[in-house]
């Protein structure tokens, strides 16, 4: 495939998914930002590795780029300006939609114009899990699964994802797990989740991590011991309403030491999704690696 260079006299770049999200929607999106191209340079990507050839192409000539897509899409897209100073902005198209939520991104093109005018941005943290970027949460255990189920099933949608879910859960059987935090002692735990957090939400404003900021120099882990399925409901409610850390049955631990992590289940996700990793799990924290674009819409990053 020949990767267009776009017109370089915009200084920003959207990379649109076709594929993301609920298609309707994802096509009035698209013809919206046809509409506004004066203003806007964008291309469609189909794979990663399409998406890696547009920002290599365009790297000198724009100075913002934006996903346009779903989670995968936005982790694609971030990782590649990791460490550059190039601006990263969101069109969420997707289903969860978690980091565009954090930092206030909306699917509407003139808000994100508004912002890209602007062109204000503040830095954030990414984690490093071995030799993988997670921008916003990554983890073992029910998300997880969940994740590589989903990845092998047909349908799309919140509704198949959460009956994907339940089913998951029903089924869940705890794992075991070895966590080292720097120096401290090593904790053995058998967990139903371990989820190690940038921002604070899996998306859909389920709140994992309600303490976590990515611009603190600190992982967030949370740890969920087996609890009574019969809580499950409980759970959900505690997800929702930024109290999962108040249950008797979770651990919270803040760091920036480095992690290391050793379990015998490999199906892990980052950002959503999944990834198989076996053998040590190391994650460290690189402050201050990422210019994401500023909106009106973050609430939880102070203001300047």
């Amino acid at each position: 495939m020949e990767i267009p260079v776009t017109d370089s006299s915009t200084k920003a770049l959207i990379i649109i998914n076709p594929t993301a999200g609920i298609q309707p929607v994802n096509f009035i999106v698209s013809k919206d930002l046809d509409r506004r191209k004066n203003k806007i340079s964008l291309c469609k990507s189909l794979t990663k590795e399409d998406t890696s050839l547009i920002i290599n192409n365009n790297f000198d000539t724009h100075d913002i780029f934006i996903a346009a897509g779903g989670d995968g899409t936005v982790h694609t897209v971030a990782t590649r300006l990791v460490g550059s100073n190039k601006i990263f902005g969101v069109l969420p198209l997707g289903s969860g939609n978690g980091f565009a939520k954090e930092f206030g991104f909306k699917m509407n093109v003139h808000s994100l114009l508004s912002d890209i005018k602007m062109a204000e941005s503040i830095n954030i943290d990414v984690i490093e899990i071995n030799d993988k970027l997670c921008l916003n949460v990554a983890g073992i255990g029910l998300d997880s699964f969940v994740a590589h189920s989903f990845n092998d099933l047909k349908l799309r949608g919140f509704l198949p994802y959460v009956w994907l879910t339940l089913k998951t859960f029903l089924q869940l059987r705890p794992f075991h797990v070895n966590i080292k935090c720097g120096e401290e002692e090593t904790l053995s735990e058998n967990l139903f989740i371990l989820t190690i957090a940038n921002t604070r939400q899996f998306g859909n404003n389920a709140f994992i991590a309600p303490d976590a900021r990515p611009d603190d120099g600190k992982i967030d882990l949370v740890l969920i011991k087996p609890f009574p399925k019969v809580l499950g409901i409980v759970f959900i409610i505690r997800l929702f309403t930024k109290r999962i850390n108040k249950s008797k049955y979770v651990k919270h631990i803040k760091t920036d030491k480095e992690i290391v992590i050793l379990t015998d289940e490999t199906r892990f996700h980052i950002d959503g999704e999944p990834f198989k990793i076996s053998g040590e799990v190391i994650v460290r924290i690189k402050k201050e690696v990422l210019r994401v674009l500023k909106t009106p819409g973050n609430k939880f990053i102070p203001k300047s």
